[in-house]
């Protein structure tokens, strides 16, 4: 018996509010959620359509990184959108999908000792969701063009759900829900409120960008004020632009919106993430 089925996340989507039945693939094994949402987007697949697999033999992150993919544990989930956008416009999605994300697993995490105030989860740019400095989730969006035209954008999301240890170099930079405290780790659920919250956050940046978001983006960026490295470049991480791109501040005080490139935080132990 497992918790993640489609019969649990489309019951989930239903009490979540979704009135209209959505195509969702779950498969015991693939070698990625995003390859096989990729591939249906290309034959065809409606926005809207979801992927899970209770297991990835070769999930990925950004560039060369691997996702840690063990069977029966976490939520690999894709979903096949098809916004209305130029593609110069698409670059800051990820940033939106990754407040959303925040907002999903934000709503299953338990009150601290201080009071109802939540545990802060952070974004470190663009596409790790961060609790405590430490990983919960990954976000990996590919899109698909055609000239000038998006077609369509295969959303990617991993999240570490009921991990309680990890690989020797994952170690103490990942946490998961269950090690936050999390009384819901039915991967259904978890799942289902995901996809509603990356659904409506593509189609409020379709017609807003960033704008909408730009306020809630500054309050969960886990960079600024971090000492940080872009490739060569070096100073002081001090925000997202309204295009998506991070602002750091040079020891001469010139402010640099980079696009693209190596991240690392001189002051974390987390690994690099790219920007492509």
């Amino acid at each position: 018996m497992t918790d993640l089925d489609v019969v649990g996340v489309s019951r989930a989507l239903a009490r979540l509010g979704e009135r209209d039945a959505r195509p969702i693939s779950v498969v015991g094994t693939t070698r990625s959620t995003n390859d096989d949402a990729r591939a249906a987007a290309a034959a065809g697949a409606p926005d809207g359509a979801v992927f899970l697999a209770d297991e990835q033999t070769a999930g990925r992150g950004r560039g060369t990184h691997r996702w840690h993919s063990p069977p029966s544990e976490n939520v690999y989930l894709s979903i096949v959108l098809r916004p209305c956008l130029p593609a110069r416009r698409i670059a800051p999605v990820s940033l939106a999908i990754g407040v959303a994300v925040a907002r999903a697993l934000e709503s299953f995490l338990p009150d601290t000792a201080l009071g109802p105030r939540r545990p802060p989860v952070g974004l470190k740019w663009p596409n790790d969701v961060l609790v405590g400095g430490r990983k919960l989730a990954g976000i990996l969006v590919e899109g698909q063009l055609r000239g000038d035209a998006v077609t369509s954008l295969v959303a990617g999301v991993g999240v570490n759900v009921r991990g309680c240890s990890f690989p020797p170099e994952l170690e103490g930079r990942a946490t998961s829900l269950r090690l936050l405290g999390s009384e819901e780790l039915d991967r259904s659920v978890v799942a289902a409120r995901l996809v509603v919250e990356v659904t409506a956050a593509v189609r409020v940046f379709e017609r807003d960008g960033l704008d909408a978001i730009a306020a809630e983006l500054a309050r969960r960026d886990a960079l600024v004020g971090e000492e940080i490295e872009v490739d060569d470049l070096r100073g002081v991480a001090s925000g997202i632009d309204e295009e998506g791109r991070l602002l750091v501040r040079d020891r001469a005080g010139c402010t640099h919106a980079v696009v693209a490139g190596e991240v690392r935080s001189r002051r974390s132990s987390m690994p690099d993430v790219r920007r492509e």
